[in-house]
């Protein structure tokens, strides 16, 4: 097979031209770290800024900090879902299609998620505003818990479509390689995030009191400048991506949610993983759901780590996988993983040793501390198969082959989630052996997906990849 990386006077087509420096050929690992570490800065200061909305909060009070720690796996839910998963399937769209020479349905893809992010941002208000309520309280908030839950959930969610149009706008720029724009529009959320949330919160100068609500509104004035940002440079010549209004196509919309529909399955089953747990601990009363709550932000830490990773190996994967380049894919995959373990291995190694390291940051209250430290103590250790997991997840996105890695969610979520609840709530099982059967599914995760790819679950060439021209029966069946 020719190599299309060295592909002479290319045109605007050829994946030569369209695709990053050293995705084709050359080192995998510096070239995946090069387009991966921008997103991870980045994302890991956006990441502690929020850590410091929660620091915010705590003073008001621990009814304030658990009525926040209830949302935020919904939030969280619908951030993972439009950056992860349906994030994920528009970047490999992208990336495939400029690894095929498309660069006319690269540009239409843009297009196609706005479309996609408007009607799925919709349907996330309705769902909070009707829903929020009854979902709070089944995961035991009651009386201030549950109005300050109620509070920052009315909020945040009336801003789901731009939190939406920033992902998907986001995604489609790493998908073609351009990593350094959205790193920069999620820099800017810190600028605009750390002085207005406390202002907001706390009524500093001219702004008013609004308590819970303010961290929850300018988390909405942030994106909405975001959206502008984007909107801006993918209007721009500079841009490797061009958005124009094209008529929609449901080939394009397929593509997208060929992966990005089982991929943010995939992203529920995590949620609502964690959205279990949080109501099995809550069943041990309020301090163990803000013990808890506080403990597993460090999971959510790492999320930004495994993102600006994924995104790398999604888009080394599917322009490898448009270009059928298929061995080099895997390479790709088994690099990016091996990165993903030894990072979040790491971390979790640390936690469960100085594990009031991270808990004194919120809370001085002995119950809460204590609480936190059996979770860290318990589930960091095995940390390192969910950064396993989650970067294979990322690359069988650049591959379009997801069900295996999603199916391991759902192994993971039904161990977590629905044993971890019946043990708590049938059989009167400890917060410490919910904790160890939450470290369990984690491990079977990892080691479900990393089986399936050895195994061959990418065994089938995509639609819309490149065929060599030494395959000629592949030719003439694509052709038909």
């Amino acid at each position: 097979m020719a190599d299309l990386s060295q592909t002479k006077n290319p045109t605007a087509l050829s994946p030569a031209r369209a695709t990053p420096p050293g995705v084709l050929a050359g080192a995998i690992a510096p070239t995946m770290l090069r387009l991966a570490w921008p997103t991870v800065v980045v994302l890991v200061v956006q990441t502690l800024v929020g850590v410091a909305e929660t620091y915010f909060v705590s003073f008001l009070g621990t009814n304030a900090l658990a009525g926040v720690a209830l949302v935020f796996p919904v939030l969280m839910l619908m951030q993972m879902m439009s950056n992860g998963g349906i994030g994920g399937g528009v970047s490999s769209a992208v990336a495939r299609a400029l690894g095929a020479g498309r660069r006319d349905d690269a540009d239409a893809l843009v297009w196609h998620s706005i479309v996609l992010a408007a009607g799925l941002g919709v349907i996330f208000t309705a769902a909070a505003m009707a829903g929020g309520p009854a979902l709070y309280r089944a995961m035991g908030g009651t009386g201030p818990v549950l109005g300050a839950a109620l509070t920052y959930s009315a909020i945040v969610f009336a801003g789901s479509i731009p939190i939406w149009i920033v992902a998907l706008l986001s995604a489609a720029l790493r998908g073609a390689g351009n990593v350094k724009v959205p790193a920069l529009v999620i820099l800017a959320g810190v600028f605009i995030l750390l002085p207005l949330s406390p202002a907001l919160i706390f009524g500093w100068g001219p702004f008013p009191r609004l308590g819970v609500a303010g961290g929850a509104a300018a988390v909405i004035v942030y994106y909405l400048v975001a959206v502008a940002m984007l909107i801006g440079f993918l209007r721009s010549a500079g841009c490797p991506l061009r958005l124009r209004i094209t008529p929609l196509s449901g080939r394009l919309f397929r593509d997208i949610l060929g992966v990005g529909l089982l991929s943010a399955i995939g992203t529920v089953q995590a949620n609502l993983t964690v959205a279990f747990v949080t109501a099995a601990a809550g069943r041990f009363g309020r301090d163990a759901i803000a013990g808890y709550g506080i403990a597993s932000r460090l999971d959510y830490l790492q999320i930004p780590i495994l993102f600006g990773l994924g995104t790398a190996v999604v888009t080394m994967v599917g322009i490898n996988v448009g270009a059928n380049q298929m061995a080099r894919a895997r390479r790709i995959a088994w690099i990016g993983a091996a990165i993903g373990f030894g990072i979040t291995e790491t971390i979790g190694l640390l936690a469960a040793t100085f594990p009031y390291g991270w808990l004194g940051l919120f809370s001085s209250d002995p119950a809460v501390l204590s609480l936190g430290a059996l979770y860290l103590r318990t589930v960091a250790p095995v940390y390192g198969a969910i950064g396993l997991g989650m970067t294979l997840y990322f690359a069988s996105q650049g591959a379009k082959h997801v069900l295996w890695p999603v199916l391991s969610g759902t192994a993971r979520m039904i161990v977590a989630a629905f044993i971890g609840w019946v043990a708590v709530a049938r059989f009167g099982a400890s917060l410490a052996t919910l904790f160890a059967i939450v470290a369990l599914s984690a491990i079977l995760f990892g080691s479900i997906t990393s089986v399936a790819i050895l195994a061959g679950a990418w065994g089938r060439r995509p639609r819309g990849a490149a065929i060599p021209q030494s395959d000629p029966v592949a030719a003439a069946r694509a052709g038909s």
